[in-house]
C-alpha cells in the first residue's frame, strides 16, 4: 500500500500539507506546534531538505541552537544548495560573530536566491564588517529594492535606509 500512494504522490501531498501547517503555526509564533507539523512532514519525505532547514530556522527562533545547527547541517547534506539552511548557519556564525563563516554561507544563500532581501542584508552588514564599504553601500542598496513598499518589510526597509545614510558619511558622498 506504501507504495501505491508514492506512486500516487499521496506521501508528497500529505508531506506538503503538514509542512503548510507548520509554516503556518510559525508564523503566529506557536513553535512547538510548527515543530511538530514539521516533525510529520519529515516522517511522510525524510529526504526534503526544506522540511529539515525550516525547521532548523524554526528551533533557531526558539532558541535551540544545537538542534537548528543539526537541522541546517542535514538539509545540506541533503542539498548542498539549500538557501535557507545556508542562511540559517550565516546567521548563528553571525551571532557567534564569526564573520568569515556567516559570509560563506550568506554567499551561498544569494546564491541560491539573489533576490532575497534579508540575505542582501547581512551580506552588506558582513561586507562593511570586513571594510568594504562601497560593496556593503551596493548590497544595501539592493536589499532596499528588494524589500519593496509593502508594509511587510517596512521595519527592515527603514533599518537599511539608515545604513545607507551611514555608508554615504563613511565613504564621504553627499545626498
Amino acid at each position: 500500500m506504501a507504495r501505491i500512494t508514492q506512486r500516487l504522490g499521496m506521501t508528497r501531498y500529505d508531506a506538503d500539507e503538514y509542512y503548510r501547517q507548520a509554516l503556518d503555526a510559525f508564523k503566529k509564533g506557536r513553535y512547538d506546534a510548527a515543530i511538530n507539523a514539521v516533525n510529520e512532514a519529515i516522517a511522510l519525505l525524510p529526504t526534503h531538505a526544506e522540511y529539515y532547514a525550516a525547521r532548523g530556522l524554526m528551533y533557531h527562533e526558539d532558541g535551540v541552537k544545537e538542534k537548528a545547527l543539526a537541522d541546517f547541517e542535514k538539509a545540506l547534506k541533503l542539498y548542498p544548495g539549500e538557501m535557507l539552511a545556508h542562511y540559517g548557519r550565516g546567521m548563528i556564525a553571525y551571532k557567534d560573530r564569526n564573520w568569515d563563516e556567516a559570509l560563506a554561507h550568506f554567499q551561498d544563500a544569494y546564491k541560491a536566491n539573489p533576490q532575497r532581501p534579508e540575505t542582501l542584508y547581512y551580506l552588506s552588514i558582513l561586507y562593511h564588517r570586513k571594510g568594504n564599504n562601497p560593496a556593503a553601500r551596493q548590497l544595501m542598496e539592493m536589499a532596499i529594492k528588494e524589500f519593496g513598499e509593502g508594509s511587510e518589510y517596512a521595519r527592515h526597509r527603514a533599518d537599511a535606509q539608515r545604513w545607507v545614510k551611514e555608508f554615504d558619511k563613511i565613504l564621504g558622498i553627499k545626498s
